[in-house]
């Protein structure tokens, strides 16, 4: 199997803990110069890039900045900061479980990004990890959903990163879920749910179509109480909200879902009254760099199920 040629590192630092953008110009394209493409296929106006040139914000691999009239070479690479978007603080602590020379295991809460991605970008588990710890190279194992809170592994060695990805891709780590939804006395449980989900691009709710299925979940039952109930979910697939469309199939959906089984109206910024109750409880895999045995348990509590009241009102 031929190799990838992994990219250059950037020439530019972090800034808040974010990477700067790298763009590597496609090798099917022609263009005149990089300043005529980057206007063409970037989301910014054409007098944004232009003023990023002029200040010499946008530099090549070597860390100079590219003039307008640098020629378009196909394969070559730019790198910018792009401007961090006005965020709304998530006003909970990201914890740290574990912290060793090779991973570090966070409990992140609801609300926030795990990565930068769209308008989430410095307020996000990963830039504030780095901004905490002073660990530049902190790259995440997985990902987990912003409005689910819980465990997630990320890397310290950029080298080892694709080692503990692999756990992840080869389904050796044990997870965990919790979540707080209705309770159905004719719901039998224990069960495993299987079935085919489909996320398109742009979608915001997944859902399932007969087919084979690529989504397996185990639901149990833990205790219930006033119509509500506790619930483990172990996933052993990890499509995108798997454990949220299945509970909402077997006809409880957990409690705070946006999207399921219908798709709500977006609350309004700095409104964090009603998380998901969805908990990455339990992290548990053998270090494929040193060979130990790990197991991480979230001692977060679901409010839903600690204090209903407090939770909804």
């Amino acid at each position: 199997m031929r190799r990838r040629t992994p990219p250059p590192l950037s020439p530019l630092p972090q800034r808040d803990g974010v990477d700067p953008v790298r763009v590597r110009l496609p090798t099917g394209d022609t263009w005149a110069t990089v300043r005529d493409y980057l206007v063409a296929r970037l989301a910014a106006r054409a007098e944004v890039i232009d003023a990023m040139l002029d200040e010499g914000h946008i530099v090549d691999v070597t860390g100079r900045p590219v003039p307008w009239d640098m020629a378009y070479v196909p394969g070559m690479f730019v790198w910018f900061h792009r401007d961090l978007p006005d965020e709304e603080r998530v006003p909970f602590t990201v914890d740290v479980v574990h912290r060793d020379e090779h991973v570090v295991v966070a409990d992140k809460p609801h609300f926030l990004a795990t990565t930068p991605r769209g308008s989430h970008v410095a307020e996000t588990a990963l830039a504030r990890l780095r901004r905490q710890l002073g660990i530049p190279t902190l790259s995440p194992a997985h990902r987990l959903d912003r409005l689910t809170a819980g465990l997630v592994l990320f890397t310290v060695r950029p080298k080892e990163r694709g080692a503990y990805q692999t756990l992840f891709r080869d389904r050796r780590v044990a997870k965990e879920y919790e979540a707080v939804a209705p309770y159905d006395p004719a719901l039998v449980l224990p069960r495993t749910v299987r079935s085919r989900i489909v996320k398109e691009r742009g979608v915001l709710a997944a859902y399932e179509v007969e087919g084979e299925p690529n989504a397996e979940s185990r639901v149990e039952l833990l205790e219930h109480r006033n119509g509500r109930a506790r619930y483990r979910l172990t996933p052993s697939t990890g499509q995108t909200h798997q454990l949220r469309v299945h509970m909402s199939a077997l006809g409880v959906p957990i409690l705070g879902d946006p999207l399921y089984p219908v798709v709500t109206d977006p609350v309004a910024a700095g409104d964090f009254r009603r998380p998901l109750q969805l908990l990455a409880r339990v992290l548990e895999f053998t270090d494929p760099v040193t060979g130990r045995a790990h197991r991480f348990v979230s001692p977060r509590v679901l409010r839903a199920w600690s204090s209903y009241e407090e939770w909804a009102g």
